[in-house]
């Protein structure tokens, strides 16, 4: 793969660990914006399509079978969170590093020897942006929370979330003002719409994909967002047990040590959450939960031309 696309896959990726979505809820159905088009994921396919420079729209699918599927123990509730938070990461990666290929037009490259050969770029692009994730909104807000309020443990969390979400807030809108990112964010809308016309049984025709919104309750957006919710009442838990019984944390690296081995615990628990507001969501608490979820999106969806329709109509086409 050029060294160009390795840049851009590594500058995107912050984002789209971000921007990762869980899979629906009667369809198990669930999407991805990635470079220049539309992730979708089925029950048994995983599909993407991809505009190339020169206008053309590449197809490709592959089978999938979720590892819960296959080992009925992963699906407890909050390990088969945290199960499809670890596929979601995998296979939106797999898709965001194809999708650059495609969009830079080097379709040959796929062969095995290729492959491995991209494989310690891909690596160190994902652990940077791990990194990257982990110090912005996580490292940060404990460090500005623990000069504040180092003696009070839901003190302490309740504004690092704050801030992390805020931080969260920042960093969509200062990315969205990229031209690459606003056109991801049309093809995040273009995805909510094909989604929306799917789980209504109709055709996936632009004409009747128009008319659905850009704002899905099951988005990975919202998810982040309970994210952050669930880690406060969590970290507050978990910090009380743990100077309950070893003591105050020495420093802000070791709480945050501790923090990042709970976030597939966390992962699991908003999964929860997220699909209880799902199965009643127009009752009108539940309406009123996931709003915050949706009006965020409105930072990260964008209304999508006629084109980009057509593409995530042929991914979510192809993962059937």
């Amino acid at each position: 793969m050029r060294a160009s696309n390795l840049i851009a896959i590594a500058a995107r990726l912050p984002f789209f660990l971000l921007l990762v979505c869980v899979c629906a809820r009667k369809s198990k159905v669930g999407g991805q914006a990635i470079i220049e088009g539309v992730m979708m994921r089925s029950k048994q396919k995983i599909s993407w399509a991809v505009r190339k420079p020169n206008g053309e729209t590449v197809v490709e699918r592959f089978p999938f079978i979720s590892l819960a599927k296959r080992h009925k123990f992963l699906t407890i509730p909050v390990v088969r969170g945290s199960i499809s938070l670890y596929e979601s990461l995998k296979v939106g990666y797999k898709a965001l590093a194809r999708s650059a290929q495609i969009a830079g037009d080097e379709l040959a490259a796929t062969s095995d020897s290729q492959k491995r050969s991209d494989a310690p770029a891909y690596v160190l692009s994902f652990s940077i942006a791990l990194v990257v994730c982990v110090g912005v909104f996580m490292y940060i807000p404990m460090l500005a929370s623990q000069h504040f309020f180092k003696n009070s443990v839901f003190a302490f969390n309740g504004f690092a979330g704050t801030l992390r979400i805020v931080l969260f807030l920042l960093y969509l809108l200062v990315i969205g003002c990229w031209k690459d990112i606003r056109r991801v964010f049309e093809y995040h809308g273009a995805e909510h719409k094909a989604i929306f016309a799917f789980e209504d049984g109709k055709e996936l025709t632009v004409e009747t994909m128009r008319g659905y919104s850009t704002l899905h309750p099951r988005c990975g957006t919202s998810f982040l967002l309970l994210v952050a919710i669930v880690c406060i009442f969590l970290f507050t838990i978990i910090d009380s047990l743990v100077t309950m019984l070893a003591g105050p944390y020495p420093n802000v690296p070791s709480r945050l040590l501790v923090h990042v081995m709970l976030i597939p615990i966390v992962a699991g628990c908003s999964y929860e959450v997220l699909r209880i507001s799902d199965r009643f969501q127009h009752a009108w608490p539940v309406r009123f939960f996931i709003l915050p979820g949706l009006w965020l999106q409105k930072i990260t969806t964008r209304e999508p031309n006629d084109e980009q329709l057509k593409i995530a109509s042929a991914a979510l086409k192809a993962s059937l």
